[in-house]
């Protein structure tokens, strides 16, 4: 029973293979715009330009968070990636669990909201109140949760560091 239980991890293997395929709609989808940009830039306005941008800036952030999520939750909850050392290795993933994966796609909701918001900002006379108050309501609430689980990892870290010095 218990070697089945720790095979099922690998039903997540499929997944990530998932988000790998999303991640090459998001390639797509920053080509597209791109394209729209620069095909487009001399009859745009710069506010047009500062949203098509915040667009493209968007699209790399949540392309990141997947990276996150793929690399840190395979890393995580499916097996270890044998990198040895290389170069590309990133930093984060030497000391990634499942507390500190958490804090840092919440930090990732938190930019891409904010860019969001932004957008929202720079087309608010576009945009009725309600849905800009939806919006800030959103992303105050990303805040909190962001905080409340750095708050709860802090807390259980110390409490580890603690149990393990006695």
């Amino acid at each position: 029973m218990e070697s089945l239980i720790f095979w099922s991890r690998w039903l997540q293997a499929p997944l990530y293979l998932g988000l790998i395929a999303a991640q090459g709609v998001y390639v797509y989808q920053f080509m597209h715009e791109l394209v729209l940009l620069v095909s487009k830039a001399n009859s745009l306005g710069e506010t047009e330009i500062m949203l098509l941008v915040l667009g493209l800036i968007d699209v790399v952030m949540i392309a990141n968070l997947l990276v996150m999520v793929i690399i840190g939750g395979y890393e995580t909850f499916v097996s270890r990636l044998d990198l040895g050392n290389h170069p590309d290795q990133p930093e984060w993933l030497s000391h990634v669990n499942a507390g500190v994966l958490k804090v840092k796609l919440a930090m990732a909701l938190i930019g891409i909201s904010s860019i969001d918001l932004l957008r929202t900002f720079i087309n608010a006379a576009q945009t009725d109140d309600h849905t800009v108050i939806a919006r800030v309501a959103i992303h105050l609430t990303f805040l909190v949760s962001a905080l409340a689980l750095a708050w709860t990892d802090k807390i259980m870290m110390s409490t580890l560091t603690t149990s393990k010095a006695h």
